[in-house]
């Protein structure tokens, strides 16, 4: 029996996606139900490659799936976090996403190749745990995705190569385009970097939007053209409110299908409050819609939106901070 599902699951991988070219044996693989895994659950092993319809995220049974889960904090300075054991932890709260934010400069990846290592490790150890896992091409002091293209193209290449038969993987190619980076600029990229993924795989990819994703409703009439593309909205529940969800909604009505890959209980600077109030607003707004959203961030830094109290390492009860306990009330609904 146990031989005949993983036939069958490799089959329904190898037909819902556009894979031709014959897979090498030292690919990392997807975790493979067993006989206990084979009723619906919230995990890849379930629901295998994702697609966008509409504004929703169907799985390959075309049922509409929610993502949940958490960010890493920067991998540069809180890679040590990402562990088996703490994955496991998010997991069972209810977690099926973790993204890996990437960052770009800031000791990043165009300061540091050796961080594609780190990613490439971090991006495993999900996949062992049936996790749903973000790839964020973490842009934020450099503005505009424009200004590193040409790494971009290096990366994606890359890693869409290594990962291509991989259900488990989601694309974000650039977190927070902001200053003075338009719509146009970042389309532009995106049109540029989609089609090298495209090669390798059918994944969903998020792209950010202006204003450090917050004007979603500028893709209205003009998005990217390619499918199974959503839109990156981030927002801090301390500083953004009614404003930013008329946005969103307004986004949402023309059926833009968003994707809320950041967003932290805090202030904007990651300090302030936790302000749980809003945050409360906000998960009841993102629950209407059936938005997939990741908080942040994995970390124990000392500020409001981490989710660990400062100097720890593993997520138990006694080391989450206070937005670390609302986040697993709310991931374990």
């Amino acid at each position: 029996m146990k031989k005949m599902m993983i036939m069958l699951f490799c089959l329904l991988i190898l037909t819902g996606c556009s894979y031709t070219i014959e897979k090498p044996e030292d690919l990392p693989q997807p975790k493979v139900p067993d006989d206990t895994e084979t009723t619906k659950s919230n995990y890849v092993s379930y629901n295998g490659p994702l697609k966008v319809r509409g504004k929703d995220i169907l799985n390959q049974y075309n049922e509409k799936i929610q993502l949940k889960g958490i960010s890493s904090h920067g991998l540069q300075w809180f890679d040590y976090l990402i562990t088996d054991e703490n994955i496991k932890t998010m997991k069972s709260w209810g977690a099926n996403v973790i993204r890996l934010a990437m960052y770009t400069k800031e000791g990043g990846y165009i300061d540091n190749r050796a961080m594609y290592d780190t990613l490439v490790k971090d991006i495993d150890l999900a996949l062992a745990n049936d996790m749903y896992v973000i790839i964020d091409w973490h842009i934020l002091s450099d503005n505009n995705p424009n200004n590193h293209k040409e790494e971009a193209k290096e990366f994606f290449n890359n890693i869409s190569t290594k990962y291509r038969y991989i259900p488990n993987i989601i694309y974000e190619i650039c977190n927070e385009p902001n200053v003075s980076t338009s719509w146009d600029d970042i389309k532009n990229y995106a049109n540029e970097i989609v089609p090298i993924i495209r090669k390798n795989s059918n994944s969903i990819i998020i792209v950010g939007t202006p204003n450090y994703s917050q004007d979603v409703d500028s893709v209205i009439g003009n998005r990217v053209g390619f499918e199974n593309i959503m839109y990156a909205l981030h927002f801090y529940a301390g500083t953004h409110k009614d404003d930013l969800r008329a946005k969103a909604k307004k986004a949402l009505d023309d059926n833009v299908p968003i994707f809320v890959s950041e967003w932290g209980t805090s202030n904007a600077d990651g300090n302030g409050g936790p302000d749980l109030n809003e945050s409360n607003k906000w998960i009841d707004f993102i629950n209407q819609y059936n938005l997939s959203y990741v908080n942040w961030s994995l970390a124990d830094k000392d500020e409001k939106s981490a989710l660990l109290l400062p100097n720890n390492t593993k997520i138990s009860d006694d080391t989450l901070s206070e937005s670390g306990k609302y986040i697993k009330s709310i991931l374990s609904k």
